[in-house]
C-alpha cells in the first residue's frame, strides 16, 4: 500500500512552496527571538506575528527540485509533503513503512525517487548501502501500483536516484546498473528543468526515453499508409502523423544533456523564443509543408506492401507501415522546433505533420545527416562541429580519423566529470562562455592533437609510431587520456589554485586556452624526454605512466605557483602560437633547473635567443607603428576638417601639441617638410583623445566601449618602450614578453586598418608602406 499520494490538481499550494529555494513559517511576535535560530531570519512583520524565512537545506532543495520537475512534466499523481510511504508488508497491519523521497505516477510509468546530496563535492561512503535499500522496494512498490492504479496498460516501474555534489565511483555506477536503479546527477536535473521550461509536458517523454530506452511504449502501436523508397543504401518511409503521437514517441539527442556516457548526441537545445514564434504561427492556422526527419529502429517497423502498377524500389512502394514504438527508438534528426511547437497546443491532436523516416541509421550517420541538412540552411558553428566529431568518427576504420573522435569525447568527459580538474570549464556547443567556462573544445582538441600523444609520427600518410596515450581501443584510449591529463593538470591546479580558479577574470589566465595549451606542450616535452631515455611509455599502464611524469609536473607546478602577480600578468599577455611557445619554454626551463638532464629539443637555442638583444627588432616594429599612426591620423583629420593646414592643423590638433611641434619645426627650419613630420609618438595619443569620436573606432585598444584614457594607454606603453630602444647605448633590453607585446600592438593595428575603419587614402598609404617593406 502506498500512502501520502495525491492528484496533482490538489497539490497547487505545495507546488508553489516546493518551487522556491527557501522556506517560511509564521510565529507570534513574542516567539520571534526563540525562533531566530538555525538560519531563520525575519522576512515580514505583521500586527501580531512575524513571518520567518531561511534557505532550504541542500537535501531538501534537491528533493523539491525533483518533485517540481515531475509536477511541471504533468505526472497525474505525486507524493505529498514528506514523501510517499510504502507499506513493506501489506498483510501485516503493524508492518513498518518505507519513506520514499518523491513518487510520481503517470499513465505509462510509476517512478520512485531517492535524493542524495552533500553540502560540498565529496564521496559518499555509504552510497551502496543506500542503493541496495532503495532497490529492495521494487517488488513491493510494483505490487502496490498494480492494486492502486488500474489501467488498460501495465505501468513501467522505475527506481531512480538523483544526486548532487556526490562523487560516484565506477563501482557505484556498475552496482546501480546491476540493480536497475537509474542515476541522475546535477547536470541531468538542470537539463530536464531547462527542457520542461521550453517544452512543457512534452519533456516528460524525453525523460521517459532516458529511463526506459528500448522498452515498448504501451498502447501506441499504429498502422499508417506510407511510401517506402531508398535513399542511398537505406530504406526511407514517407507518411503523416499527428504531432500529439509524435511527441510521445520521438526523442531528441541534445548536446546540452551532459551525460558523460552518452556519445550519441548531436542536436542543440531547443530555442524557447523560436518555439513561441512557431506556436503563434500554429495558432494562426499555419502548417508545415516540409517533413520532420527521423530515424526509426528497424526492429520496431513492419511494412506490408500493397499491389500497385509498375512497383519498384526506385519509384517508391505503397503499403501499410506498422510502428511498434519503444522509448528512445524514434530519433529526431531535423525538425525538433516544428514538432515541439505543438507541445501543449490544442491543435496537437488534430494537425498532421509530414514525416520522412530513415530506418536503422547509426548515430554517426544521423549526426552527419543533421550537419548536411542544417549546413544548407545555416552555417554549423565550428565549436558544434568539433563537438560532433565524437559521433561522426567514433567507428571509423582509420586510426587517424578515430583519433579525432576520441579526443573530442575525451574533452567532453573532462568537462562533465565532477572529479575532473576541467569540470564545467570547457565551452562545448551548448555552453555560454563565462569567466569559468573559458576553455573552448576546439582549442583544447588542437593542442592535444598537435602534442601527438596518440599518433606520434607520420610519413607519406602512413603511421609509423603510436604515442604514449594510445591503446588501440577507443574506450581504453579515452580512459587513459583523461586519467593522465587530469592527474597532470591537478598538480598545476593544486599549486596555483587561486590563479586557476579565476579563469578569465582579472588576475587569471592559467585555466584558459593558451594556459592549458602551454601545460599540454610541456607534457609533450616530458614524454619526449622519457622516450629519449629509453622508457617504453606505451607499454606501461596509466598509473605507472603518470608516476614517470609526476616529478616533472611537480617541478612545473612549483614554478607556476611561485609567480608574482606581475609575472602572472606577463604570462597571460603571451598570446597566440608564439606566446604559447614561449610559455612552454619557460616551463621547460623551470623543470631543467630541478632536473639538469632535462633537455628538450630547441630549449638551449631559445634561451640563447632570449638572452640576445631584442631592441633592434622592437625598434623596427615601433618605427613602423609610428609611421602608420602619422599617415592614418593625418589622413583622417584632413578628411574630417579639410586638406588645408589652417583646417586640419587648427581644428584637429590640440593647442599644446601645436605649440610643441611648431617650436621643433622652427628650430629645425622645417628641414623635414611639413609640421606633421615633427610629431612624437606620444603626440598621437593626445590627438586621438581630443578627437575621440572620430578616431576611437580605429585606435581604441580593448573591449568595446572602452574610455579614451584606457583605450589609448597602449600608445603610452609603446612610447616607454620606444625610449628604451631609441639608443643602442641605453643599456636597457626589452624582454621577449615586451617584444611580443609590441608585435601584438602592430598586428592589432594592421587588422584595424585592414578591417575598413580607416579612410581610403589612409589605407592606400598603409598598403604602400607594407609593399615597400616598411
Amino acid at each position: 500500500m502506498l500512502d501520502n499520494l495525491k492528484l496533482v490538481e490538489d497539490l497547487g499550494s505545495l507546488a508553489r512552496k516546493k518551487s522556491r529555494d527557501y522556506e517560511t513559517k509564521t510565529v507570534h511576535n513574542k516567539l520571534v527571538e526563540e525562533n531566530t535560530t538555525d538560519g531563520w531570519v525575519e522576512d515580514q512583520k505583521n500586527e501580531n506575528s512575524v513571518r520567518l524565512r531561511r534557505d532550504k537545506s541542500h537535501n531538501q532543495l534537491l528533493e523539491d527540485r525533483v518533485w517540481t520537475l515531475l509536477y511541471r512534466m504533468g505526472f497525474t499523481h505525486l507524493s505529498d509533503h514528506g514523501g510517499g510511504l510504502l507499506t513493506l508488508n501489506p498483510k501485516d497491519s503493524e508492518s513498518p513503512k518505507s519513506q520514499i523521497d518523491v513518487i510520481g505516477i503517470d499513465y505509462e510509468i510509476a517512478l520512485a525517487v531517492e535524493c542524495k546530496s552533500a553540502q560540498t563535492l565529496s564521496k559518499r561512503t555509504n552510497f551502496q548501502e543506500e542503493l541496495g535499500k532503495h532497490a529492495l522496494i521494487r517488488g513491493t512498490f510494483s505490487t502496490a501500483i498494480k492494486k492502486m492504479f488500474e489501467g488498460e496498460h501495465k505501468r513501467q516501474i522505475v527506481l531512480a536516484m538523483f544526486h548532487s555534489n556526490i562523487i560516484l565511483s565506477d563501482n557505484d555506477k556498475a552496482r546501480a546498473k546491476e540493480a536497475n536503479v537509474i542515476l541522475f546527477d546535477e547536470q541531468d536535473l538542470s537539463y530536464y528543468e531547462t527542457l520542461v521550461g521550453h517544452l512543457g509536458t512534452a519533456a516528460k517523454y524525453q525523460f521517459f526515453a532516458d529511463m526506459l530506452p528500448g522498452k515498448e511504449v504501451p498502447g501506441l502501436e499504429i498502422c499508417v499508409p506510407a511510401i517506402r523508397f531508398k535513399m542511398g543504401e537505406k530504406h526511407c518511409y514517407n507518411f503523416a502523423l499527428t504531432p500529439d503521437y509524435l511527441l510521445k514517441i520521438c526523442y531528441v539527442s541534445h548536446r546540452s544533456k551532459g551525460k558523460a556516457s552518452d556519445i550519441n548526441a548531436y542536436q542543440r537545445m531547443v530555442s524557447k523564443s523560436r518555439l513561441n514564434k512557431i506556436k503563434q504561427y500554429i495558432s494562426n492556422k499555419g502548417y508545415f509543408p516540409t517533413s520532420i526527419v527521423v530515424n526509426l529502429e528497424t526492429k520496431h517497423l513492419q511494412f506490408d506492401q500493397v499491389h500497385q502498377e509498375g512497383e519498384t524500389e526506385e519509384s517508391g512502394l505503397l503499403g501499410w507501415l506498422k510502428i511498434r514504438p519503444a522509448y528512445k527508438s524514434a530519433w529526431i534528426i531535423d525538425g525538433q522546433h516544428r514538432l515541439f511547437g505543438y507541445s501543449g497546443h490544442d491543435r496537437a491532436k488534430k494537425a498532421k505533420l509530414s514525416v520522412t523516416a530513415f530506418s536503422g541509421l547509426a548515430p554517426s550517420q544521423q549526426a552527419r545527416l543533421f550537419i548536411e541538412i542544417n549546413s544548407k540552411q545555416k552555417k554549423v558553428p565550428q565549436i558544434l562541429l568539433q563537438t560532433l566529431v565524437a559521433e561522426l568518427n567514433w567507428d571509423a576504420d582509420s586510426d587517424e580519423v578515430r583519433l579525432g573522435a576520441i579526443i573530442s569525447k575525451s574533452i567532453q568527459e573532462l568537462d562533465a566529470n565532477p572529479e575532473s580538474v576541467f569540470y564545467q570549464r570547457i565551452q562545448t556547443s551548448e555552453d555560454t562562455k563565462d569567466p569559468k567556462r573559458c576553455i573552448t573544445i576546439t582549442s583544447l582538441a588542437v593542442a592535444i592533437e598537435k602534442a601527438a600523444f596518440h599518433i606520434a609520427k607520420k610519413k607519406s600518410g602512413h603511421v609509423l609510431e603510436y604515442g604514449p596515450l594510445w591503446t588501440g581501443d577507443n574506450d581504453k584510449t579515452l580512459k587513459r587520456t583523461n586519467f593522465v591529463l587530469n592527474k597532470w593538470f591537478d598538480l598545476i591546479r593544486n599549486a596555483a589554485s587561486d590563479w586557476w580558479d579565476k579563469g578569465s577574470l582579472p588576475g587569471g589566465g592559467l585555466a584558459m586556452n593558451d594556459g592549458v595549451g602551454a601545460g599540454i606542450g610541456v607534457l609533450k616535452s616530458v614524454f619526449q624526454h622519457l622516450e629519449k631515455q629509453g622508457k617504453e611509455l606505451i607499454d606501461r599502464d596509466s598509473d605507472d605512466l603518470f608516476e614517470l611524469v609526476k616529478k616533472y609536473g611537480e617541478a612545473l607546478s612549483v614554478y607556476l605557483g611561485s609567480l608574482s602577480e606581475d609575472e602572472k600578468k606577463k604570462f597571460r599577455d603571451l598570446r597566440g602560437a608564439q606566446g604559447v611557445g614561449t610559455r612552454v619554454r619557460h616551463g621547460e626551463k623551470a623543470i631543467r633547473e630541478k632536473f639538469p638532464d632535462f633537455n628538450p629539443d630547441g630549449l638551449d637555442e631559445f634561451l640563447e635567443k632570449e638572452k640576445a638583444q631584442t631592441n633592434s627588432k622592437a625598434k623596427e616594429i615601433i618605427d613602423r607603428i609610428e609611421v602608420v599612426l602619422q599617415k592614418v591620423i593625418i589622413s583622417e583629420l584632413k578628411e574630417e576638417f579639410g586638406e588645408d593646414e589652417s583646417d586640419w592643423w587648427m581644428e584637429g590638433v590640440p593647442k599644446q601639441v601645436r605649440l610643441e611641434v611648431t617650436k621643433r619645426f622652427e628650430e629645425d627650419d622645417g628641414k623635414r617638410g611639413g609640421k606633421e613630420n615633427y610629431f612624437d609618438l606620444i603626440h598621437y595619443r593626445k590627438i586621438v583623445t581630443d578627437n575621440w569620436e572620430l578616431l576611437s573606432e580605429i585606435f581604441a585598444y580593448g573591449k568595446k566601449g572602452v574610455g579614451k584614457d584606457k583605450g589609448t594607454l597602449w600608445m603610452e606603453e609603446l612610447n616607454e618602450k620606444r625610449r628604451c630602444v631609441a639608443h643602442s647605448s641605453s643599456g636597457v633590453s626589452l624582454s621577449i614578453e615586451d617584444l611580443n607585446q609590441v608585435q601584438e600592438y602592430d598586428d592589432w593595428l594592421r587588422q584595424r586598418i585592414a578591417g575598413g575603419n580607416a579612410s581610403a587614402s589612409a589605407e592606400e598609404s598603409i598598403e604602400h608602406e607594407n609593399s615597400t617593406g616598411g
